[in-house]
């Protein structure tokens, strides 16, 4: 099964990680075909095991590795590719859309205290284990940040772009 594991906070505040390093980490975990794609922490990978297991098991080994927790979100390809043909928002032109990997499902409560932090730019959907974001105008401009969305939620959360997580989901076994 091919894997995609976004990995939270790499390679910022102090937090670096080499792209070579984290492939020789997830090598040395038996995992096959593993490829990074930029240096913001997108392990491509395949593996027989199961979501939250991994998910623990490349916890540990990453922390052991670099000395700092880093919390991991784990999704097959097969439903990022889905995710992304199945998207709320598109990339309308002068807009951003960014989905936000959670740990878990959001309780309901949270979810309707997300919604009332949307505003005529930002616009925000929850769908199972993504937030979606569209921001009309620059991301610069918004009060709206990944750490307000994930107190909101109460769920940990990772963010990535959606050309990012496009292009993950459509690359090649080993191409990322």
């Amino acid at each position: 099964m091919s894997w995609v594991a976004f990995l939270r906070a790499v390679n910022v505040g102090g937090r670096t990680v080499k792209m070579d390093r984290l492939r020789a980490v997830f090598e040395a975990l038996r995992f096959g075909d593993v490829s990074t794609f930029i240096a913001s922490g997108n392990v491509r990978f395949t593996s027989r095991g199961e979501g939250a297991a991994l998910e623990k098991r490349i916890e540990r080994a990453l922390a052991e590795a670099f000395g700092f927790e880093i919390t991991t979100f784990l999704r097959r390809t097969t439903d990022l590719a889905a995710l992304v043909d199945d998207g709320p928002f598109d990339a309308a032109p002068g807009s951003t859309v960014i989905v936000g990997f959670l740990k878990s499902t959001p309780a309901a409560a949270a979810v309707a205290r997300l919604a009332t932090l949307q505003t005529p730019d930002d616009e925000l959907r929850v769908l199972g284990r993504e937030v979606w974001w569209r921001r009309r105008g620059g991301i610069g401009e918004t009060k709206l940040a990944g750490g307000l969305l994930e107190r909101t939620l109460g769920v940990p959360m990772t963010m990535r772009n959606i050309t990012t997580v496009r292009k993950l989901a459509r690359l090649p076994e080993g191409r990322a």
